[in-house]
């Protein structure tokens, strides 16, 4: 769980159908694009783009559903980044809530699919974490210093 001080629609906006256009800007160091088959909905692809000196080149996310309704969205990263030899996929559950007195809560779930009889490490597993938080704090960030972004 994270806590933020930008609201539940933006949060949900900058990280599902406006993440094409926020990511790069809210992340430039790290983010070099998105690219999108189609519209983001259930079942597409999205390749994320990282710039060079970083240790992956790129990810691919398969998106697994948006819901607008209640600012929830899951995703399985199914190629590339840090799935190496040992993971198959990470699957991920979003939700941003209201916050008592304002801003949102975010509460996420990640699950890991391993590569026949492989074992994830507790270290391995807070690296991933850490990973994941790289992209949230810079778009939080990108959303207070961009009031008209992403209403």
């Amino acid at each position: 769980e994270n806590t933020s001080p930008v609201a539940p629609a933006r949060l949900f906006k900058a990280f599902t159908v406006e993440a094409p256009k926020v990511w790069p800007k809210a992340a430039p160091n790290a983010v070099k694009s998105l690219e999108v088959e189609a519209n983001p909905s259930s079942g597409s692809i999205v390749k994320i783009n990282f710039v060079e000196g970083l240790p992956f080149q790129y990810m691919k996310h398969q998106i697994g559903g948006h819901d607008e309704s209640n600012f929830s969205y899951s995703y399985d990263l199914i190629e590339g980044g840090p799935l190496g030899d040992k993971l198959e996929k990470i699957s991920y559950e979003n939700k941003f809530e209201a916050a008592p007195g304002g801003g949102s809560i975010c509460k996420s779930s990640m699950k890991f699919y391993t590569v026949g009889d492989n074992v994830i490490t507790e270290d391995e597993i807070k690296a991933l974490l850490k990973g994941s938080e790289g992209v949230y704090k810079p778009v939080e960030d990108y959303l207070l210093a961009n009031p008209e972004a992403c209403n």
